[in-house]
Parts: structure tokens; C-alpha cells; sequence
């Protein structure tokens, strides 16, 4: 974890703030403190931790892309084995490239809060073999108060932004190897308007009707869409998560709330009228997180054009990467 940064503080540091290690030479004698034993476990602690969930979540998303993306759980044992040893090239291809998308989006805010000195977890990855994407995604936690609005932002867009250079090309490389000519029936995936448009425009003469089959997948394509659906998730206008970070240096935290519950509404609307069951999710997860995002180190900084233009831009990406219904069984 990165330590606070201290370098608008008073130059005589606090006898229980832990020093970097590596920094003791370079720092006047009296703010040297030596770390003790609890402090090191903790770090120690912090460190494995992530590494265990990253090894989990790689077991676990190669046994769904062996298994061929199952809408429904299992534990059969013999079932994961023989899976195992038949497709351990999808399992493999399909691991890595959604490894690589998390890992890439992951980076994208942790390198951020590095530049900007903001207190950051390393990511912390969630496996999650029981659904057909093998995880949950990632997370980072930081101390965002520590940050002021500019800081805040570019921490919030530079995940998405970072994912979404590595999802892209894994996508098109999918969507052109993808198998649109079997007849749709059985279990489906829905697509996001970006896949809709790749598959139009790289096979303009198919039978595709705006979903995909288990059967027809490959794990480009899979990794790819799994990309969009996180990306498109956290984008979302909503408290931590990224579209709400986006959202409240955009717009203040008055109009910030407000788009935060329109958005609330406009899920239990979707959920009562469509069922739309991914939606569901998406409620649990503002209930758990809450619609109010915290203030920043200072909110009256300007963004500047520069970062006004891309958070207005990047407010589409829900639209283009997040699929309106996940699945059809």
C-alpha cells in the first residue's frame, strides 16, 4: 500500500507515522521511526492477500473457459476434470486474456493514485467460480479524500480507459474468428451495442440477431465482452464507483446525487417492467455502496478542458459496453 503523502505537512513528521522503507537516509533524524513488528504482519498481510484472490481468480476463470462459460453452476468433479484435460487451451486463452483486462484496468487507477500520492490497496481480485465469467472483477482501495477533484478524476478514468485499450483489441480479434452462421437456440448471451456494431460491420452477411449462443463463443470473444460488461459496470454514475467519481468532478455533488438516484429509479424500473435480473445486481451494489460520494481534498479546483472533454465523452461508455439483459436461458 502506498503511504499518505506527506510533503505538504509540517517537515517534522508525527512519531506514529510510519516512514517508507528506503526513505530513512534521505529524511531529517527525528522523523525516522522504526517500524515494529504489528506494522511489517500488516503489510505483509496486505500484500499476500491480493496475490492469494489474483491465483484464485486465475483458477477460477480457467475452469469456467474449459467448462465453455456454463450458465448453470456445477460441482461435478468429474465434469471439471474431464473439462480440465480436454479444453485447457480455452481455459488458458480465456484466463489470460481476462486476466489482462483486469490487470490493465486495475493499473490504470493504481498508477494514478502513484502519480498523484493518493493512498492505494494493490488490486484486489475477486474469483467467483459459480457465474459464467469466473470473477467478479477487481477492486483498489484508496483514501479519495486525500485527493483534490483533478486527482480524483483522473484516478476514476484512468481504469476504464486503461481496460478498455486491452479489451478492444481482444474483442475484434474474437468477433473475427466468431462462428455467426450455427441457428440461434438454447442459452444465450445479450450483446452491448459495441458488440452489435463489431459483428455488423465484420460480418455484414450473417443470421445474427442481436445474441449469441454458449455454442458459438470462443474465448476471445468471451474475454472481450466480459471486459466491456466490468468496464461498462463501473462506469455507472453511481458513489465509488467509477462513473461516480467521473460524475461528481464533472458536476458537483448536488448534481452528482441527483443522477445517482435517477439512476436507482431507473433500475428498479427495468427490473419491475423487463426483468432484467443483471439489474438486480446493479441495485444490490448501490445499496451496499450507497449513492453519496465523499468530498475530495478540495472540489473547486477547475478540471480544465482537456479533462472536461474526455469525462463528457467517457459518459457513453455504459451505453456502449453494458448489456441491457447479461443472459437468456
Amino acid at each position: 500500500m502506498n503511504e499518505p503523502d506527506t510533503s505538504s505537512q509540517d517537515s517534522a513528521v508525527p512519531a506514529d507515522v510510519a516512514s517508507p522503507p528506503g526513505l530513512a537516509d534521505h529524511m531529517p533524524s527525528q522523523t525516522y521511526v522504526v517500524l515494529d513488528d504489528s506494522h511489517l504482519r500488516s503489510r505483509k498481510r496486505l500484500t499476500v492477500l491480493p496475490v492469494v484472490l489474483f491465483l484464485l481468480t486465475c483458477v477460477s476463470t480457467f475452469l469456467v473457459g474449459a467448462l465453455g462459460w456454463p450458465l448453470t453452476p456445477t460441482l461435478n468433479i468429474n465434469r471439471l476434470f474431464h473439462a480440465t484435460l480436454t479444453y485447457p487451451g480455452r481455459g488458458f486463452t480465456y484466463m489470460a486474456c481476462v486476466l489482462a483486462i483486469l490487470f490493465a484496468h486495475e493499473m490504470g487507477h493504481f498508477v494514478a493514485t502513484v502519480i498523484h500520492r493518493v493512498p492505494a490497496s494493490l488490486p484486489f481480485f475477486i474469483p467467483f467460480p459459480l457465474n459464467p465469467m469466473g470473477t467478479m472483477g477487481a477492486v483498489i482501495a484508496m483514501d479519495g479524500r486525500q485527493g483534490d477533484r483533478r486527482q480524483v478524476f483522473d484516478i476514476g478514468i484512468a481504469g476504464p480507459l486503461a481496460g478498455l485499450v486491452v479489451a478492444i483489441p481482444i474483442l475484434v480479434y474474437g468477433v473475427f474468428i466468431l462462428d455467426v452462421s450455427r441457428p440461434i437456440y438454447g442459452a444465450s448471451v445479450d450483446n452491448p451495442l459495441l458488440v452489435d456494431l463489431l459483428i455488423n460491420w465484420i460480418h455484414p452477411s450473417n443470421n445474427y440477431t442481436g445474441a449469441l449462443t454458449i455454442r458459438q463463443l470462443n474465448p476471445f470473444f468471451m474475454a472481450g465482452w466480459v471486459g466491456l460488461l466490468i468496464t461498462g459496470l463501473n462506469m455507472m454514475p453511481v458513489s465509488q464507483l467509477d462513473g461516480g467519481h467521473v460524475i461528481y468532478t464533472l458536476f458537483g455533488r448536488r448534481r452528482a446525487l441527483i443522477v445517482a438516484r435517477m439512476f436507482v429509479f431507473t433500475a428498479i424500473f427495468l427490473i419491475v417492467m423487463y426483468d432484467a435480473f443483471n439489474w438486480t445486481l446493479m441495485l444490490f451494489l448501490v445499496i451496499l455502496i450507497g449513492t453519496d460520494h465523499p468530498r475530495t481534498r478540495n472540489d473547486y479546483i477547475p478540471l480544465g478542458r482537456t479533462r472536461t472533454i474526455i469525462g463528457l465523452s467517457s459518459l457513453v461508455i455504459p451505453i456502449f459496453c453494458f448489456p441491457p439483459f447479461l443472459f437468456y436461458f
